[in-house]
């Protein structure tokens, strides 16, 4: 059996554990599957003000190249753009992009952009700014409805206190891509349907904008890794 290997970037505030529980159907099927931490999350003590997008791809395009052949990279949420810009940086590395609820951006976009036109979402009204280090926290509680409001109360309550504070440099990074890197990586999307922190609406707009070879959905909130890790799987598996 042909194997592929899959690497999972996490998206804002969390870090690589939250794939745990979609990691070991993975490799059941006899595939290798690489979870990392970005710059400033997880395990990684990168100080929040000096995390950059740039620090973000780096740490992907280091992970892409330490794997043999090519890789199917997803990206959950932010994590999105991240894959995006290593997209363009290593196109000959990646076998297809997958984007799960996650910020599909064209050239010359931000983050922001998609996050303040998507009103209806709940994350930028209850992000808090800390001035001083240029991150976002949330309230004590609002993680649970924002993020896992569909999740079991032990996935949410173990998945809350390992939430860092995200830094607002990579939300306002624009996207520098070209048909001939990015362009030519095949791309699907997999969209949540009862998403609260990118609204359904927000991720048809996106990848109606910048079409996918395959749209796949699911009838979950942001966190389908915690609520729906085994049809998570299933999901990334159909894409290879």
């Amino acid at each position: 059996m042909a194997t592929d290997t899959f690497l999972l970037v996490h998206g804002a505030w969390h870090g690589a554990w939250c794939w745990e529980k979609v990691i070991p159907h993975l490799r059941r099927e006899g595939h290798e599957v690489k979870a990392i931490d970005l710059p400033g999350h997880g395990s990684d003590r990168t100080p929040v003000s000096n995390v950059t997008m740039n620090a973000y791809t780096s740490r992907v395009c280091e992970a892409l190249d330490s794997c043999k052949g090519q890789v199917i990279l997803v990206g959950h949420s932010m994590g999105g753009a991240v894959i995006t810009q290593s997209g363009e940086y290593r196109p000959d590395k990646i076998k297809k992009l997958v984007y799960l609820t996650g910020f599909l951006l064209r050239n010359g976009q931000c983050l922001l952009d998609v996050a303040n036109q998507d009103t209806e979402a709940l994350v930028m009204r209850n992000a808090m700014l800390d001035e001083k280090t240029n991150s976002l926290s949330f309230r004590k509680g609002a993680a649970k409805e924002i993020f896992y409001w569909d999740c079991s109360d032990d996935d949410a309550n173990y998945a809350e206190p390992l939430l860092v504070p995200q830094a607002l440099a990579p939300f306002q990074t624009r996207m520098v891509t070209s048909e001939e890197k990015f362009g030519r990586i095949p791309r699907v999307y997999i969209e949540c349907l009862n998403d609260r922190a990118i609204t359904p609406g927000a991720q048809k707009r996106m990848y109606e904008a910048l079409p996918c070879q395959r749209v796949i959905s699911m009838k979950t909130g942001h966190s389908p890794f915690l609520s729906a890790p085994e049809e998570l799987a299933k999901n990334l598996l159909s894409v290879v």
